[in-house]
């Protein structure tokens, strides 16, 4: 699963996921639009709440992949949520 999909699945399922990894992607708020009271259907709007229920947020992505993933962990860590990135040199796929 990437990013996306962990998110659309994990973020409406709190009571199940207490440790979300987004691999490349993200549920939106990539950009200055980020309000964590509407991104991700609000999943964010609480941010104690969230930190409570969710252990680890992690976000990886590649160097060669933008700086979404990145934008998107800061404006997190700015709504006070709980975040861990990791973001890796580009290698070949093949390397």
């Amino acid at each position: 699963m990437g990013g996306a999909q962990t998110f659309k699945t994990a973020l409406t399922n709190l009571d199940k996921f207490a440790y979300l990894g987004g691999f490349s992607g993200s549920c939106g708020g990539r950009d200055a639009n980020f309000d964590p009271k509407t991104t991700c259907g609000g999943a964010f709007a609480d941010p104690a709440a969230f930190n409570k229920k969710v252990k680890v947020l992690f976000l990886g992505i590649g160097s060669a992949e933008g700086p979404g993933t990145k934008k998107f962990s800061d404006a997190l860590t700015t709504a006070s949520i709980n975040t861990f990135i990791s973001s890796r040199p580009a290698r070949p796929m093949n390397g």
